[in-house]
């Protein structure tokens, strides 16, 4: 009788991507380098990157760069074949100083993180709602400052025009203003004077196409956010686009989010630690999602002046001495934490909860019922 012993690696990719070309390093089971090569960034570059890598063994875990821009297509694709991805930072400045930079060394970066667990971070889901709620919010945030941009054009040629015509505009406010620019009919006459007027007259007629722009992807996000996350615009101070800035930075799997402790320091609401010598205190987190943050801002801001809660909390750390930044920076993580439940839906009817330990994150994940606390520990929230 004869026994034949199949012996198969685990291996592990790392991928530095690139418009064109891609590079992808292959490591063995102990981290041995197995080759490095390019492939086109293509459907059939990257069916040939994963049988590359397979010839090589199993393919057991893959690291890729720039999974929200170059790597997108890679990840999906990769992720599609069954192999499990992981988001990789680009190597830090004092690795890049002392072995040099290059694409081969970078993908071997990005597959050393992965294998080691330095990198184990899900890549953002791009192929649901919430993608599509960030293509038209895309597209929303460049007709608003484009809009913005035109008509502060357009007042201030107002202001530097024709006295009767500035009398008549000057204190309009902006949709006034768009009407009454685009309802001008030049008449022929001086060289100046007409093409100042027919520049305020195209002027007017911009910022009109661009808000009814804004008003048709607002039709369009405002019953997507609804259907994605009702309970998030329910939320008091959360408007459509907040709560859609919010989704975006969560993306189309929230289940990524360990915990809202996570959330937070995705946000960059997470407090950091700042506590010199005797004194003992928390400072802003300068990191995160910036969009996400702001949002949190925008909705900490409007609440003070109309949210009773919200009130009283601002004027008692107020009377135990903290900061306005102090009190702005606690009321973003508390919004944060109130935010977050209605990013994704409980699974079996158990959301994650739990304070964060102040050196190892969330140290229990307990039910949304009574059920005991069950150990969970999160190296990477720390909010």
């Amino acid at each position: 009788m004869t026994l034949t012993i199949v012996e198969t690696r685990a291996i592990t990719g790392g991928v530095d991507t690139h418009a064109d070309v891609p590079v992808a390093a292959a490591l063995d089971p102990v981290g041995g380098l197995l080759g490095v090569g390019e492939f086109s960034a293509a459907q059939a570059g990257y069916a040939r990157l994963l049988a590359w890598l397979g010839e090589f063994g199993t393919v057991c875990l893959a690291g890729i760069e720039g999974t929200g821009s170059y790597g997108a297509g890679l990840a999906r694709h990769v992720t599609a074949a069954g192999v499990r991805v992981v988001e990789v930072d680009r190597s830090g400045r004092q690795d890049r100083r002392r072995r040099g930079r290059s694409d081969p060394l970078d993908a071997v970066s990005a597959a050393r993180a992965a294998q080691s667990g330095r990198a184990r971070g899900a890549p953002k889901g791009r192929d649901g709602a919430v993608e599509a709620i960030g293509a038209l919010m895309a597209a929303k945030r460049s007709a608003a400052g484009e809009r913005t941009q035109t008509i502060n054009q357009a007042r201030a040629l107002v202001l530097t025009g024709p006295e009767d015509l500035r009398a008549r505009l000057a204190r309009h406010t902006p949709a006034a203003l768009v009407a009454g620019l685009a309802s001008l009919r030049p008449r022929p006459g001086g060289t100046v004077g007409y093409a100042t007027r027919i520049a305020r007259r195209e002027l007017g007629r911009r910022a009109q196409f661009l808000g009814g722009q804004l008003e048709r992807l607002d039709e369009l996000i405002v019953p997507r956010v609804t259907a994605r996350a009702p309970g998030l615009p329910a939320l008091y101070g959360i408007g459509p686009n907040t709560a859609a800035l919010l989704l975006i930075a969560a993306g189309d799997h929230p289940e990524r989010l360990r915990c809202e402790a996570a959330w937070a320091h995705l946000c960059g609401a997470a407090p950091l630690p700042a506590s010199p010598g005797k004194t003992v205190r928390h400072r802003r987190n300068p990191g995160g999602d910036r969009q996400a943050n702001h949002a949190l801002w925008r909705i900490v801001f409007t609440r003070p002046g109309s949210h009773p809660a919200t009130r009283a909390y601002a004027e008692r750390r107020t009377q135990e001495g903290k900061s306005k930044a102090e009190i702005i920076r606690c009321l973003k993580r508390h919004v944060a934490r109130e935010a977050c439940p209605h990013l994704r839906p409980p699974a079996g009817g158990h959301s994650l909860r739990g304070r964060p330990g102040p050196l190892f994150g969330c140290r229990t994940r307990r039910p949304a019922n009574d059920q005991p606390a069950v150990p969970g520990p999160c190296l990477t929230c720390r909010a």
